[in-house]
């Protein structure tokens, strides 16, 4: 039975940029589209090869920079044919525009009460909904900051998915009461569809991300879960991650796996094909699915690769 593949791109305004005094439309270049490599890059490349994505929206940022930057994003992505669904960095929602991030809110949803984290949710529904998009269906928290009632808020509000348990982020971040290296969907309200994981070495996590794991660990992690006919995968990107972190110049190491990625996954569709969660594809929820195993060749290279993204790719091209 095919492997459905949830590719996931977080799409925000990084609080980064905020910080630096950019305007809201600097701030939306570099986060949105920043270096031609953004979400425009990216839906084309989707297109050519035929694949389905989940963009993440989050709507937070309209509450300083007015709902109208945040339309013009969700109608691309669904003239492109691609999903939207609902993203959540809480801190925005006690921001003020121009202050260089000295006021915000509380960064983290498990931070706020079961009752706070219900208002919060509704209100990035709300305005999610006045820039065009369906009423969503499936949540990721930023910064995968979910707990228990996180996802009892998502239940209360009718969503039926939620993708914030990432075992490589607990539980600094990631506060889910699962285990850390659970990666198969379940039932718990809402079905939680955790994020892919690889083991990186002895009690050690790293998430399937464009800037986290080389072509070659995508490949090996995408042949183990068809090998071991995992329930699902669940890869994540974001919206800036292809540029450097200025948002001024492409990353090319980054770009680079994205394209491989798609490639990768053009080619295996008939064992491994894309996903919308408005798809409601039909996925087991009674499986203990395990991470691929660490390597050491695997890992020297990336962490060789790494190097080169960091200091060539993001140093030298900072500003």
């Amino acid at each position: 039975m095919p492997t459905p593949v949830f590719l996931t791109i977080d799409t925000e305004y990084a609080w980064r940029h905020h910080r630096a005094g950019l305007d809201g439309a600097a701030i939306h270049a570099r986060s949105i589209e920043p270096a031609g490599v953004g979400i425009g890059y990216q839906l084309a490349v989707l297109q050519r090869h035929g694949l389905k994505a989940c963009f993440f929206v989050d709507p937070m940022p309209a509450l300083l920079f007015g709902i109208a930057p945040i339309a013009r994003l969700v109608e691309a992505i669904l003239a492109a044919g691609q999903e939207v669904q609902l993203h959540l960095h809480a801190n925005w929602s006690g921001a003020t525009a121009g202050d260089r991030g000295r006021s915000h809110a509380r960064f983290e949803l498990f931070d706020y009460d079961a009752g706070e984290q219900v208002a919060l949710i509704a209100q990035a529904t709300e305005l999610l909904i006045a820039a065009g998009a369906p009423p969503p269906i499936a949540f990721r928290a930023g910064s995968y900051a979910a707990d228990d009632a996180t996802l009892a808020a998502l239940d209360r509000l009718g969503f039926v998915y939620d993708s914030s348990h990432n075992g490589a982020e607990a539980p600094r971040f990631s506060r889910i009461g699962l285990p850390a290296n659970r990666i198969a969907p379940l039932r718990r309200g809402v079905i939680e569809l955790p994020v892919t994981t690889i083991e990186d070495g002895a009690g050690r996590l790293r998430t399937f991300q464009l800037c986290a794991l080389s072509t070659d660990e995508a490949r090996a992690a995408l042949d183990h879960a068809v090998r071991r006919g995992h329930a699902a995968v669940t890869i994540v990107s974001h919206g800036f991650e292809l540029a450097n972190r200025a948002g001024t110049r492409p990353n090319a190491v980054h770009v680079r796996r994205f394209d491989a990625l798609c490639r990768m996954l053009a080619a295996r569709r008939a064992v491994l094909p894309t996903v919308h969660f408005a798809d409601r594809p039909a996925l087991p929820l009674d499986r203990d699915d395990r991470p691929l195993p660490p390597r050491a060749v695997r890992r020297r290279l990336r962490q060789a690769e790494q190097l080169w993204s960091n200091w060539v790719s993001e140093r030298r091209w900072s500003r």
